[in-house]
């Protein structure tokens, strides 16, 4: 039985939720999102509650029912409240500059790296070495961060590179010479 599908998802205030057989469009103060599901799952809305249900026990359809659950719930919180990732520059002379809606990083190349913003996504630089990458789709918000962390992922000898907040990097020791 899963836990995390069959647990009802609360609706805020603020927000509507509207089903159309498997098309779910959520709006809130925040804007506006859609997702299909599965034909197969059966979402409704009841007395301010969604509540998604699948047709039997089969391996797929219980997988199916927690992660539908799932995303409808982030859809619901991306609407209301805002996702965001933070993410630190480490290095000597590496830099974030934010250009428009574009980051313009400076990471130890002889040519800046810009980053334009997927649409749905804004940047927040606070100090030229970290960055917050804000939006309501908590997947668009992830995968930014990620592809923004690719251009210099930190390394384990110097602790050089983009990092999460909240990620640590073991480091290791360099050579060292004959003695």
């Amino acid at each position: 039985m899963s836990r995390i599908g069959n647990a009802p998802i609360t609706i805020p205030e603020g927000v509507e939720i509207n089903v159309q057989g498997n098309h779910i469009s959520v709006k809130g103060p925040k804007g506006t999102l859609e997702r299909e599901v599965n034909h197969k799952l059966t979402v409704a809305v009841e007395d301010g509650k969604v509540i998604v249900k699948r047709p039997n026990d089969e391996t797929e359809m219980k997988s199916l029912h927690g992660l539908t659950r799932t995303l409808i719930n982030n859809m619901i919180i991306g609407v209301k409240d805002e996702f965001k990732k933070e993410l630190e520059i480490n290095g000597v002379g590496y830099r974030v500059q934010k250009q428009g809606n574009d980051l313009n990083l400076s990471l130890g190349f002889s040519h800046p790296v810009i980053y334009k913003a997927p649409a749905g996504i804004s940047f927040d630089v606070p100090n030229p070495n970290s960055i917050i990458v804000k939006g309501i789709d908590k997947e668009l918000v992830g995968q930014t961060a990620a592809e923004i962390r690719t251009k210099r992922p930190p390394e384990v000898y110097g602790g050089k590179g983009i990092k999460y907040s909240y990620e640590v990097i073991r480091r290791k020791e360099g050579k060292t010479g004959k003695k």
